[in-house]
């Protein structure tokens, strides 16, 4: 039974049963019992170690939250006793290094750090970063086992490291929602795409190859950050340019690229849990590797996380598992690359919002208008994750928690309707707008006679409505084929993007 996990682990309550899990002798029988907190057992459940992992599993029965309770596994005069155990809601939170930025990194990190001890009931849990060229049965290393959190000891262990304040800030306010414990998982890893946290079934149904070849060394180039062991190396260029799609010669690499070696490392080895929800922070590598196949990847893994994960957990983890991500804030001020538009609009599947047909029960936090040009991490790590939290918390609510009453996204167009005679596009938005007038213009319409290439000039806003958008197309003189809204590398100011809801939720890009 692995008892380097912890004690203070958060388990899922009902409706869901937990599962727990561990090694022992082959074709012995395991004893669990899980006991209250005056030491009357609740509940006990016998399994066999079996085949060739010798591993055992059992599904308790669900549970309500709360706590504490202990858990005894039992084979012959072996047990392991694991104590101060709740039950909640866990959270599984992944991606790459702006989901592994701890909360000693961002604003108001001394304040928040402070405050962590009112939170007794949100339990934390880091995996060590750890590849794999084949599919594990177990960690090879944790970070963090199951701990109360406490400020500098585990919230701010350093740059990079652990407890994701991401996760952690979503966690807490998860916890001020619900009045339930949290248990939160962070398995993730600076620099890596997609690819490495594919399954190979993902990989094949997106016509990937499953293998890149072997890694050579991999430098970090984080707009002038380097987060590289050796400093030395931070000025020279990537060394595996072959594997970007990109022609920067700044492809910013930091952990490991190669297929399938993350989900083979730090995600099976996790499939036994039973699981509320998952929050993903991840795309900026995929700005510079298979940009265009994200918008079959990023479905592709989510379909392929849920149906492992409810597998795994012997049909506990539903189906259907809530899946929040973030969508890409900003890296290069001016930049005329679009490779993070695109992503940002790949991030939906190329439809823009979220849920859809092809991303059911996701939701998704808008961050482009939270660009933090002058972080000490480099711009591609804004140091606002405050507010990624907080919209994360709103999706969680009405996707993952069925709250109607919730706001959750910003507002979006539903039609765009021109008047060819005098020159305007009349755009109609889903929600009541709020305009920042002083902010600079967004919109941009396809004027060409053909749809490839473009033409893209911008069209400006000549009035705002309740829920309509005028624009002016004085320089579009043939055919307008497109529209598209905040289609940039940085497209707004911190908090002053051109449109908003009354919630303050921003207008996602579109195309």
């Amino acid at each position: 039974f692995a008892s380097y996990y912890g004690d203070h682990m958060v388990l899922q309550r009902k409706p869901s049963g937990a599962v727990v899990w561990g090694h022992g002798e082959l074709g012995a029988v395991v004893t669990v019992t899980l006991s209250g907190a005056s030491g009357l057992i609740i509940m006990e459940k016998k399994a066999q170690v079996k085949g060739p992992s010798r591993t055992w599993i059992i599904v308790l029965d669900p549970m309500d939250q709360g706590g504490p309770y202990a858990l005894m596994a039992e084979q012959g005069l072996e047990n392991v006793l694991l104590q101060d155990i709740y039950f909640g809601d866990v959270w599984l939170c992944s991606g790459q290094s702006n989901m592994a930025m701890t909360v000693l990194q961002v604003a108001n990190a001394s304040q928040e750090l402070a405050a962590a001890a009112r939170y007794p009931y949100v339990r934390i849990f880091a995996a060590a970063p750890a590849r794999s060229h084949v599919e594990l049965e177990d960690l090879e290393y944790i970070d963090l086992p199951w701990s109360i959190p406490t400020a500098a000891e585990n919230l701010g262990h350093g740059n990079f490291t652990y407890f994701s304040a991401v996760c952690w800030l979503l966690g807490r306010s998860l916890y001020e929602a619900l009045g339930s414990p949290i248990g939160l998982v962070e398995v993730a890893w600076g620099g890596t795409p997609i690819e490495a946290w594919s399954s190979r079934r993902v990989l094949q149904a997106c016509g990937l190859p499953e293998d890149m070849g072997r890694e050579g060394p991999q430098i970090s180039l984080w707009h002038g950050a380097c987060f590289n062991l050796k400093p030395a190396l931070c000025f020279a260029p990537p060394l595996n340019l072959a594997l970007s799609s990109s022609t920067s010669p700044y492809q910013p690499v930091f952990g490991p690229q190669t297929p399938s070696v993350l989900w083979n490392a730090m995600i099976h080895p996790l499939l036994n849990m039973t699981l509320r929800g998952v929050a993903w922070y991840q795309g900026e590598a995929n700005a510079f590797l298979n940009t265009d196949q994200y918008n079959c990847t990023f479905p592709a893994l989510i379909a392929d996380w849920r149906q492992a994960f409810h597998t795994g957990s012997a049909g506990q983890t539903e189906p259907l598992l809530p899946f929040g991500f973030v969508q890409l804030s900003t890296y290069r001020r001016g930049s005329a690359d679009d490779s993070f538009a695109r992503l940002r609009w790949h991030q939906t599947a190329d439809l823009g919002l979220v849920p859809n047909a092809r991303m059911p029960s996701t939701f998704m936090a808008v961050a482009m208008d939270l660009g933090d040009e002058h972080s000490p991490y480099g711009s591609i790590h804004p140091r606002d994750k405050q507010n990624v939290a907080h919209r994360l918390l709103l999706g969680a609510r009405a996707v993952a928690y069925g709250d109607k009453d919730v706001v959750f996204q910003g507002p979006y167009p539903t039609q765009a309707i021109l008047e060819v005679a005098r020159g305007l596009l009349n755009v109609t938005y889903s929600q009541e707008l709020i305009y920042h007038q002083k902010v600079a213009q967004a919109f941009e319409v396809c004027c060409s006679s053909q749809a490839s290439p473009c033409q893209w000039l911008p069209a400006r806003v000549v009035a705002v409505g309740s829920r309509t958008v005028t624009l002016a197309l004085s320089g579009c003189r043939t055919l307008v084929l497109g529209l598209r809204y905040a289609w940039a590398e940085w497209p707004c100011e911190y908090q002053a993007c051109p449109l908003y809801n009354h919630q303050g939720l921003p207008a996602p890009p579109f195309l």
